[in-house]
């Protein structure tokens, strides 16, 4: 090691021509005797020792001498004059010039943090102070919540809109568990939510977290004074006291889905319809393949349905119910969904080769169907690790196939190279179950088991069982009835099925007898493509407004925008 300083002292003339300047003597010492010799080393100068010398050994030893006294015209080392009078910047502790980063910072506010109590924007040196609130002590806590997302754009805080988040920090900051100087940012208090949900779904579990006031002056129950602050259609199920280095989102193993719809969208396309002719134009160009309106369903059989309008039509379907085959078909074809697969054609805006396509779905369950009211309804249950934007293209892919005796192979097709056109179901009967967190809780019972439940490093489980009755009376009376009432005013899945069916170009031809995908079907990047399938801005929404009369599709057509591979990310749910 001194060898080494040595030669890179001598081989450095800028080092040593700085350490001479800060008045640094180097004196070099020849061991030229062997280690066995115990005379102590000779003082050379430094003029005397021979770089690269191999018949010595060097050490170097630095000494400190009494600093000189430097002339006003050097302006070396410290100086007691101020910059202002020498011209010259201000000086580090060890007298030498700063840089330019340095004098920056020297004009800030030291010390000076974000989101604590130091003087507001226009507040002047020596003005008079508004008397501060006592501070009060935060903890990383995790808020189990449940929601009807109709009016609100989405789950994640957004400016200007009317979100969950952002309703849901208002109501914090009113009850006192966010302080008045975090309210106007909720990154102060690490914001962070577990799943993020499109405009207008709903959950009946999620989970945010950040750092809250759990004990406020005057306050018994503070989850109950902020449920008090809510409106009814989002509550707060409870508080889970988590570890300070808890992240929402990287902690949740995976998370459950449920996605309702009236069993009348099995159906097959009304005979006539736009989507049907070109379905048969297309299966009369495979050999061997009896077009589908050779033997029409019953149901289009029948002799009103010949000069029936859509509203006959609607009621007709809403008395119509799904047979056990229909029902076991579907349930084969979703298991086609299970394992880890690549759902690019199931999302927007990723390629093919993007390796965040890659999901795994632990389990996907379909019930037997339920009447409620005059219509009957199947739901679909989704256990997935995580969800990427508009993945309610799996439900689309599931009925568009089931209804048009597509084989269930074509799903196996969709996760291939080939980019095709897959509609969207309507956002209005998704909902998010609730977050599962296995890893977290296993973690956190390995530490309790060594704990006290009153020690201050006890951590509960995220358990949103121990709610199930207020989660399942809430989602009855906010969610699935809301849901019934909206499909049976205004008929939102019989327009959507209605716009499939009218549809008579070739993006939708990859549903058919063999199940495989036609170079037709096909979309290339960056060519246009003559009639593509538009979808309508109308299923993005769960609200409608209270009108009565037949549903109409002829509203906006819906284009997709394009986001960053970071925007993408923030938006999975």
């Amino acid at each position: 090691m001194w060898r080494l300083f040595q030669y890179t002292i001598h081989r450095t003339p800028l080092l040593s021509k700085t350490l001479r300047r800060r008045n640094i003597h180097v004196m070099y010492y020849d061991l030229q005797d062997s280690e066995q010799s115990h005379s102590p080393p000779t003082k050379r100068p430094i003029t005397e020792v021979q770089a690269g010398s191999s018949e010595s050994f060097k050490r170097a030893r630095i000494e400190h001498e009494p600093e000189k006294t430097l002339d006003a015209t050097e302006h070396e080392g410290p100086s007691d004059t101020p910059a202002a009078d020498t011209g010259q910047g201000k000086r580090d502790a060890a007298g030498w010039a700063k840089s330019k980063r340095g004098k920056a910072k020297d004009t800030k506010n030291k010390g000076r943090r974000r989101g604590t109590r130091d003087h507001k924007d226009g507040e002047k040196e020596g003005e008079e102070q508004s008397p501060r609130a006592p501070r009060l002590p935060k903890k990383q806590s995790a808020l189990l919540i449940g929601f009807c997302g109709t009016g609100c754009n989405g789950m994640q805080i957004q400016p200007d809109v009317r979100t969950i988040e952002g309703v849901l920090f208002d109501a914090l900051v009113r009850a006192g568990a966010v302080s008045s100087d975090n309210a106007d940012d909720p990154v102060k208090v690490n914001l962070g939510r577990a799943a993020r949900t499109d405009a207008g779904v709903h959950a009946a579990g999620n989970l945010v977290s950040m750092k809250l006031i759990t004990t406020i002056p005057g306050v018994t129950d503070w989850v109950a004074r902020v449920n008090e602050e809510l409106p009814q259609e989002i509550r707060v199920w409870g508080s889970v006291r988590v570890q300070n280095s808890f992240d929402a989102r990287m902690s949740c193993d995976s998370r459950k889905y449920t996605y309702f719809f009236p069993s009348y969208l099995l159906i097959p396309p009304k005979p006539g319809s736009g989507f049907q002719r070109a379905y048969e134009k297309h299966v009369q160009s495979m050999q061997g393949i009896v077009p589908l309106g050779s033997s029409a369903h019953s149901f289009w059989s029948a002799p009103e349905s010949h000069s029936s309008t859509p509203m006959d039509d609607l009621l007709r379907k809403r008395s119509w119910r799904i047979s056990s085959d229909q029902v076991e078909l579907i349930r084969r074809t979703a298991n086609k969904f299970e394992g880890t697969h690549n759902f690019h054609n199931f999302t927007v805006g990723r390629e093919f080769g993007d390796r965040s396509n890659q999901r795994h779905m632990w389990k996907i369950e379909i019930s037997d169907p339920a009447v409620y009211g005059d219509t009957e309804w199947i739901n679909v249950l989704f256990h997935g690790q995580s969800f990427m934007l508009h993945q309610r293209k799996m439900m689309s892919a599931l009925v568009l196939s089931c209804r048009t005796s597509t084989p269930s192979q074509i799903i196996d097709e969709l996760y291939g190279p080939r980019i095709v056109m897959i509609p969207k179901m309507p956002a209005l009967g998704l909902l998010l179950e609730y977050p599962i967190f296995d890893s977290y809780n296993k973690k956190v019972t390995s530490i309790n088991e060594k704990l006290e439940p009153s020690h201050p490093d006890y951590r509960p489980k995220i358990d949103f069982e121990k709610h199930r009755e207020s989660i399942d009376a809430f989602k009855q009376t906010f969610i699935y009835d809301n849901m019934r009432c909206i499909e049976d005013r205004d008929g939102v899945f019989d327009a959507w099925m209605r716009s499939i069916d009218s549809y008579g170009g070739d993006d939708l031809l990859y549903l058919n007898p063999k199940g495989i995908i036609p170079a037709a079907a096909v979309i290339k990047k960056g060519e246009k493509r003559e009639n593509p399938f538009k979808e309508k801005r109308k299923f993005d929404l769960t609200s409608f407004p209270d009108k009565q009369g037949t549903p109409t599709i002829e509203d906006d057509e819906e284009t997709e925008s394009k986001l960053n591979k970071s925007r993408l990310e923030d938006m999975e749910g």
